[in-house]
């Protein structure tokens, strides 16, 4: 067994490491880059190692800075965790070069599930049905325009070398190709460090299907059934779930079954993820499942598997690793109820879900579910890596249970100032549609309206807000002055009943009952409250509607960078007239690309930067001004 492991990431995914190590006897060894000195991570390990600057490329993303660290403190194994250098072969096998332990899959594997397009190709010579489209390694834009038209929209382009719905593009007209095949090339080139794309039709109503597969080095193979992760925004997971809603034993069967045999063509070893794409318009039928891509790595959403299996996947990856054979056969390994996870991010769906930077002045999580955090109050999030807080994961006897049980947990999520998607989440979950089982990948952006506007303030909340805006205007008051005990002075005069008080940027008027159910509420600044409700952090300002998070984006024509960046591409001039929600250029920031649009009609009338620039937070980058 291995004896002391360096875990090449950080964050939630070190934590997991650390956390099933620990239990096993394993000395744990952390990496950090400058950013995350004080992380959750550096100080859950046993010893904790500097690798650079704060820039992932310099740090974690460093094969010879992680290889060092792990001379210098004598770790025998590295577990790459997920991202960073998690599926990349070249670092596998630097690792096995040192004479170190490789907790993951062979470098070959990995080589030949990195590629899709190689991939898809290799899958369908192992019999497992893979998408119709194109595979080809002319990658000229009028060839691949062509490739397209002949493919029938809409398709998706997709990096070759990607995961993550990074490159990823959804293009419905011809007219629309060029853009997006830029757009993905650039990401892809960001991402991957490779801008080859592939091109894939487009199915109508699809469902995203992936079965969780191991391996050992002695000839065994199996799965741990299947995960549901239809629900996404912009290709991102949001929701994952298993068992498959809708998902009937015989078409299951066929599934994991093509799964397995997909892991046996590469002559896999330790985790992986065999991806799907269905197309549900008329249920969930075998014929209709295709190959999408494998993730030679553990994913995000394990935790799912380890609640309904009751196994401990790290764990497996660690035996694996040291030579053991799986520890059980596929005949033992078995389910039970229903699991559902939700990914907390640090992201603000007010703003088009931009990435929320700063101190955690106040982080509780909930501690009704199983939660996965690599945060803590008093941590931070940066603009150097991904935004997650914490993967919450409910499991309960029926999945209705299991999605109740996960909404109550998402709704008492309190974070302040750092903004979140918990009450978006709350939202989604409690869904009557979703809640039926309707699910498919466009999900979100048909409902996105309704999924991202809150619901008004509680008479609850209002009381709570009323209560404490008092209490603090009396604490900033000049405690010399007679009139403080005074409400409304008159003669006779009843006890002040109300308070006016400004909420997303409309006046509201908040009573003062001292006998309202209590809420959890925290001072912002000198003149404003926040309570928390439904996962929402409910902003009152007493003077003012300052606090209007619908300002950050440019409610005055000022378009604002909401965190560092690099500007990427500009899609408008001065002078150009354009329409709300029209792009005005993107930004790169956090691993993503981020559009800045046009919060009204109106005509550009300045732009401040260019491809290339780096910008800081909170620089204007463009403005516009009304139509006259």
């Amino acid at each position: 067994m291995i004896e002391s492991l360096l875990v090449a990431n950080r964050g939630e995914i070190a934590c997991r490491v650390f956390a099933t190590a620990r239990r096993m006897g394993i000395a744990t060894v952390a990496v950090y880059s400058e950013a995350d000195a004080n992380a959750n991570h550096v100080r859950m390990a046993d010893s904790a190692w500097l690798i650079g600057p704060a820039a992932a490329r310099e740090s974690y993303l460093s094969a010879e800075r992680i290889l060092d660290a792990a001379r210098a403190s004598g770790a025998q194994a590295i577990h790459p965790g997920y991202g960073f250098l998690s599926e990349n072969a070249e670092f596998a096998e630097a690792v096995v070069a040192a004479g170190l332990i490789w907790v993951g899959p062979p470098p070959a594997a990995i080589r030949a599930m990195g590629r899709k397009d190689a991939a898809k190709i290799l899958m369908a010579q192992a019999g497992v049905p893979v998408t119709p489209g194109y595979l080809g390694e002319v990658q000229d834009e009028a060839a691949l325009a062509d490739e397209a038209a002949r493919i029938g929209y809409p398709v998706l382009i997709k990096a070759v070398a990607g995961g993550g719905g990074k490159g990823m593009r959804r293009v419905d007209a011809a007219s629309d190709f060029a853009a997006a095949l830029a757009s993905a090339r650039r990401e892809a080139a960001s991402a991957f460090g490779d801008e080859r794309v592939l091109l894939e039709t487009y199915v109508a109503r699809p469902r995203h299907i992936e079965v969780q597969v191991f391996a050992d080095a002695h000839g065994n193979a199996v799965h741990l059934f299947e995960r549901d992760c239809s629900l996404q925004r912009r290709h991102q997971k949001v929701i994952e779930e298993s068992p498959a809603p809708g998902l009937d034993e015989a078409t299951r069967t066929a599934v994991c079954e093509a799964a397995v045999r997909a892991a046996r063509a590469v002559d896999y070893v330790g985790a992986g993820t065999v991806e799907f794409i269905a197309d549900a318009s008329e249920g969930l039928r075998a014929d209709r499942i295709w190959f999408m891509e494998m993730n030679t790595r553990l994913q995000v959403e394990h935790p799912v598997t380890e609640a309904i299996t009751g196994l401990d996947l790290v764990e497996w990856q660690l035996r694996v690793a040291s030579g053991e054979p799986l520890p059980l056969a596929q005949e033992s390994i078995t389910r039970r109820g229903h699991a559902v996870e939700a990914r907390l991010y640090a992201e603000n769906p007010a703003t088009g879900f931009l990435p929320s930077v700063g101190r955690f002045d106040h982080l509780l999580l909930p501690d009704t579910v199983r939660v996965d955090s690599g945060v803590s109050e008093g941590g931070e999030v940066t603009s150097f890596y991904d935004p997650m807080i914490a993967k919450l994961i409910a499991h309960a006897a029926t999945r209705e249970a299991a999605l109740a049980e996960l909404a109550d947990a998402c709704a008492g999520v309190e974070c302040w100032p750092v903004r979140t998607n918990a009450g978006f989440l709350t939202r989604l979950l409690e869904h009557p549609d979703f809640i039926a089982g309707q699910v498919d990948t466009g999900f979100i952006e048909a409902r996105l309206e309704a999924l991202t506007t809150p619901a008004p303030p509680s008479d609850a909340a209002l009381a709570a807000a009323g209560g404490a805006a008092a209490s603090l205007e009396a604490r900033n008051a000049d405690p010399a002055s007679p009139w403080i005990a005074l409400s409304g002075f008159r003669t006779n005069a009843e006890p002040q009943a109300e308070i006016r008080l400004f909420h997303a940027g409309a006046a509201v008027v908040a009573p003062l009952n001292e006998t309202a159910a209590p809420r959890s509420v925290l001072a912002a600044g000198d003149s404003a409250v926040v309570v928390f409700e439904g996962g929402e952090a409910l902003v009152f300002a007493a003077t003012s509607p300052a606090w209007d998070v619908a300002e950050v984006v440019g409610g005055d024509g000022r378009l604002t960078a909401p965190l560092p960046g690099k500007v990427v591409a500009v899609s408008a001039a001065p002078g150009q007239s354009l329409k709300r929600g029209e792009t005005v250029l993107v930004l790169e920031a956090m691993k993503m690309e981020h559009a800045l649009t046009a919060p009204f009609d109106g005509v550009l009338e300045s732009i401040s930067v260019k491809a290339g620039d780096q910008v800081t937070e909170g620089a204007v980058l463009a403005n516009l001004a009304p139509r006259a």
